[in-house]
């Protein structure tokens, strides 16, 4: 018993500094890039950037609440959406037309990223008010069911490009930052991904998370001893919307373009690779796994247009082999180890 104590200590040290040498990296190399005039690779950390807030967004309600949700892409074409109206009704010098009121269009960050955030937030509370009434399998479909009938409804909704997408032409604009300028664009996504990952860790230690956690591992005890898996798993869930819809108003913006791929269910299972690749559950696993996925996508996207075979490949190995991912295997943890 007490061997098996010290050696769980011992590997939340390791993991710890992981985590720590992780996050140096992911500073270092666009830092890097930049001095040696490689702006490509400082926008591929940007991307990196991005994608692991999203993750870092569901590994809230599937690492702490074990909410396996194949529908957080709704969150994140919203959040994309919020920014691509907003911006493109800015240039336009033209309202959003938005009943009751006339919700006048934005460049300005400060203004999309509460909407984006906000937008997430609400789609997370009425999507996860009605699956999580369900469980297991059904969970998994309907939250799929919600998304997918989100990426239809953009598809069809022509005032904003249809299947085509929306193009927007300039990146919004953040007070006293060029945001045109690659270093500085990732230095806002970095800023953003770091107060995601403390807002997990401080949720994860939390009374809140705690009954999240217990939550996952068996409703009926939490019932017992008086709290309602229900609120604490939809509350959860919701966050996990906000920040997804975040992520997705700064995608938007690196892109200067959003269309109803981000809604799609394919947007959706790569969110999940991130976290599942990374480890589920771990601060650092969305991280981790987006900057290895970007890595291989760039790496391999080149040989081959094939390249996701030896993703899925890679995949089946965490998933068999390595359960907590590419953090708990360097760590030597096993998965919620």
């Amino acid at each position: 018993m007490a061997l098996h104590a010290a050696r769980a200590a011992f590997g939340m040290i390791r993991e710890t500094w992981l985590n720590a040498a992780l996050l140096a990296a992911f500073l270092a190399v666009p830092l890097a890039a930049h001095a040696l005039g490689e702006p490509f690779i400082v926008t591929l950390a940007t991307k990196v950037a991005i994608f692991a807030l999203a993750g870092v967004g569901l590994n809230l309600a599937l690492g702490l609440g074990g909410l396996v949700s194949f529908g957080h892409a709704a969150f994140f074409g919203i959040g994309g959406y919020a920014a691509g109206i907003l911006a493109s009704h800015a240039v336009n010098s033209e309202p959003v037309a938005t009943w009751p009121v006339l919700l006048e269009g934005s460049r300005q960050m400060l203004v999309i990223w509460p909407i984006a955030m906000a937008g997430g937030a609400l789609a997370a509370l009425v999507i996860g008010a009605l699956s999580l009434r369900t469980s297991g399998v059904y969970f998994i479909m309907v939250t799929l069911a919600f998304a997918q009938m989100l990426y239809y409804f953009a598809i069809s909704w022509p005032a904003y490009g249809g299947e085509d997408g929306l193009s927007f032409y300039t990146r919004n604009a953040f007070p006293g930052l060029d945001s045109f300028a690659p270093l500085q664009f990732f230095a806002l996504c970095a800023i953003l991904l770091a107060a995601a990952l403390g807002v997990f860790a401080m949720l994860q230690n939390s009374r809140f998370g705690l009954a999240l956690q217990a939550a996952r591992q068996s409703r009926d005890r939490v019932v017992a001893s008086g709290i309602r898996p229900y609120s604490v798993q939809l509350t959860a869930f919701v966050i996990s919307g906000a920040i997804c819809g975040l992520a997705g108003a700064l995608y938007a913006d690196l892109n200067r373009f959003v269309s109803p791929a981000m809604l799609s269910w394919h947007t959706s299972g790569e969110i999940m690779i991130f976290v599942i690749l990374g480890g589920v559950g771990r601060l650092c696993g969305p991280l981790a796994g987006a900057a290895l996925f970007i890595l291989l996508e760039h790496l391999l996207g080149g040989v081959s247009e094939y390249w996701q075979v030896f993703l899925g490949l890679l995949l089946l190995a965490v998933v068999i082999f390595a359960r907590g991912g590419l953090i708990g295997v360097l760590a030597g943890r096993s998965a919620h180890g």
